[in-house]
């Protein structure tokens, strides 16, 4: 993988940074309530990223540990198997999504509606408007009309509204009245003309201004209108691809359960060959406690001969000592107290005596994806002893020896397909007990047989040779002839 000069900006930062430039808005207008929503926006991301982390390790656990119990499986079987409970573990959240995508659907459209209901409303409001224009600026031309003809009647009637000519021209007490009274009525009418004219003209200038109004919010609203069309849309398309995306799902799984069923014959074929190639390991571990016991055997045989050839040479050295003296002493006896001596010497420890004991096969500490123990099978059910543990460990990385010893075998992948490349380390007896180390599943060896290997030199490679789906470290530890769990010795810790 290259890395890039310039890391890129996780969403955590670009969110942060978002959230800062609105918090400093909010500063800036004295929202400190403001403020504190920003900050729980923040930790709420926060926990949201949290919680996809565990998620992806937890499913990253479960895969591994699903992986380590198809051990001993062939691949076609053991991808297929897996493929299809990754499309189990699929489809849940394909429903989940396509749930909460037609709720959001739901949503846009209901808010697409509600817009759609206001446009309306402001459409019709602003159509009313139109026609309440159209028949103030009518009354206005006809108020304008009446006011034209009343100084027309006043222009051809040539008298003067005033109050001097009234009197003036008045040839009578009764005319002056009459006059008078025309006069008052012409003045309030003109009056009332013009103050009408005035409300009506008032009353339009509103009308315009409200429909000014109305028009911008008809804009905003046509705005609206579109970002809801738009976000109805787009949850239409999301929803719409959580369907084809459950239907691919649903037909994956239906392909997935009959590949299964048609390989699930061979499964009886590879339980058969993980027994035979952990009988022919333990025929190679019986081989090498009987051969370390040989070893022994033939030490004590050999210490037993050296102290019998010892106590002879003792006793014939003991005959010839008392000879000479008889013979100095004229004849005499003599006590001559040559006593029969032992070496003593004890029984050989057979092999490379290590007291530092066994570390494992990659530094700690361990993340273990199968301990030692009984599992259960995913496919067939049944239970089965696993006689090591499952160490993860990626291709690759180089795996040492947990102490010194002889290599007795590397046993290549072709022909050992449960276990892969294998290496099987004589370490002799530590602590009393002899032990035996073995490998599986190395991408390629680092040693071969008969070669003596120091505590921590390199004996192979991590891979996924033999029948398993993923590289890791499968570790076996034999004491005396027997596994024991590895996860129990000494300094070994686990993450």
């Amino acid at each position: 993988m290259t890395t890039p000069n310039r890391a890129p900006r996780s969403p955590r930062h670009l969110v942060r940074g978002l959230l800062s430039a609105a918090t400093a808005l909010a500063l800036l207008a004295g929202g400190s309530a403001a403020v504190a929503d920003y900050d729980d926006e923040i930790r709420e991301y926060d926990r949201q990223l949290q919680r996809q982390r565990e998620q992806r390790e937890q499913n990253a656990q479960e895969r591994e540990s699903l992986e380590s119990r198809l051990e001993g499986t062939n691949a076609n079987l053991a991808e297929a198997y897996l493929a299809l409970e990754d499309a189990n573990t699929r489809l849940p959240v394909a429903e989940a999504a396509l749930a909460q995508a037609q709720e959001d659907l739901a949503a846009a459209e209901r808010e697409e509606q509600a817009v759609a209901d206001r446009l309306a409303v402001a459409e019709t409001e602003l159509g009313d408007l139109g026609e309440e224009l159209a028949e103030g600026d009518a009354q206005i031309q006809s108020t304008r009309s009446s006011i034209g003809e009343l100084a027309r009647s006043t222009y051809r009637g040539g008298a003067s509204l005033n109050g001097l000519a009234v009197v003036m021209n008045a040839s009578s007490s009764e005319e002056f009245i009459r006059q008078t009274a025309i006069v008052d009525t012409a003045v309030r009418t003109q009056t009332k003309v013009i103050t009408d004219l005035e409300t009506i003209t008032a009353v339009n200038r509103n009308r315009e201004l409200r429909q000014e109004a109305v028009r911008d919010r008809i804009d905003q609203l046509h705005a609206q209108a579109e970002e809801a069309v738009a976000a109805a849309d787009a949850a239409r398309a999301a929803a719409d691809e959580h369907r084809r995306e459950i239907v691919a799902i649903q037909a994956e799984q239906t392909a997935l359960a009959a590949e299964l069923e048609s390989l699930r014959g061979q499964l009886n074929e590879d339980l058969a060959q993980k027994q035979a190639d952990d009988d022919r390991l333990a025929g190679i571990i019986a081989g090498i406690e009987a051969e370390r016991a040989d070893t022994v055997a033939e030490r004590e045989r050999e210490r037993q001969e050296r102290e019998r050839r010892e106590r002879e040479e003792q006793e014939r050295r003991a005959r010839e000592e008392a000879s000479r003296n008889r013979e100095n002493s004229g004849g005499g006896s003599s006590s001559g107290g040559g006593g029969s001596g032992s070496s003593g010497g004890g029984a050989s420890s057979g092999g490379a005596g290590v007291s530092s004991g066994i570390s494992p096969p990659v530094p700690n500490p361990l993340y273990v994806t199968s301990p030692y123990g009984y599992r259960i099978h995913p496919i067939a059910g049944y239970r089965w002893w696993h006689a090591g543990v499952d160490v993860r460990s990626a291709c690759g990385d180089p795996q040492y020896a947990g102490a010194s010893g002889t290599v007795k075998a590397t046993v290549p992948a072709p022909g050992n397909a449960s276990h892969g490349n294998q290496v099987i380390i004589d370490h002799g007896v530590i602590g009393g007990s002899g032990y035996i180390t073995v490998t599986n599943h190395l991408s390629r060896f680092n040693v071969s047989v008969g070669q003596w290997v120091n505590k921590g030199d390199v004996i192979g490679f991590t891979g996924q040779t033999g029948n398993v789906t993923g590289c890791h470290v499968h570790y076996e530890v034999w004491r005396n002839g027997a596994t024991i769990d590895p996860m129990n010795l000494p300094g070994w810790s686990r993450r």
